[in-house]
């Protein structure tokens, strides 16, 4: 029988991100809804520092809450309770189509966006996908879990 169209040849690793898309609007780029979750730079940044800071652990998309990222989050005035009641997914790693790497997903990343809405770090645009993005939050984005108690 003929080998598989695949043997001898060495595998290859697998890739573990792409670039970011080049062609994505200025707009959409930075901070947009994934559905209901925050996406866009700013969403992918600060599902990286989560990472980093040990708020979340994650096992391919599944993530796990850590007590740091409770602690971080209820700050923020996310009822996790309510979080965890919702029907659906808890938390994911999401792709992020423009920025080519995971942001937070499922019910923590819609929570997450609702929390920045309250805040005014965000604000939606009329008809568009795109949020606007208030110089408060784009500090307060871009500092969230940057430091951590542990």
């Amino acid at each position: 029988s003929p080998a598989p169209p695949s043997a001898g040849r060495p595998r290859q690793p697998p890739r573990r991100s792409l670039p970011p898309s080049h062609g994505t609007p200025s707009a959409l780029r930075e901070a947009r809804t994934c559905y209901d979750p925050l996406a866009g730079e700013l969403a992918v940044g600060v599902f990286a520092r989560m990472l980093d800071a040990g708020w979340i652990e994650q096992e391919g998309r599944t993530l796990r809450l850590r007590a740091t990222g409770e602690a971080g989050l209820a700050r923020l005035g996310i009822d996790l309770g309510e979080v965890r009641r919702r029907r659906r997914q808890f938390a994911c790693a999401c792709p992020d189509w423009s920025e080519r790497k995971p942001h937070l997903g499922g019910a923590l990343g819609a929570a997450l966006l609702e929390a920045c809405l309250r805040q005014g770090w965000l604000r939606p645009q009329d008809g568009s996908r795109a949020l606007q993005v208030s110089s408060k939050g784009r500090a307060g984005l871009r500092g969230l879990a940057e430091r951590t108690a542990g």
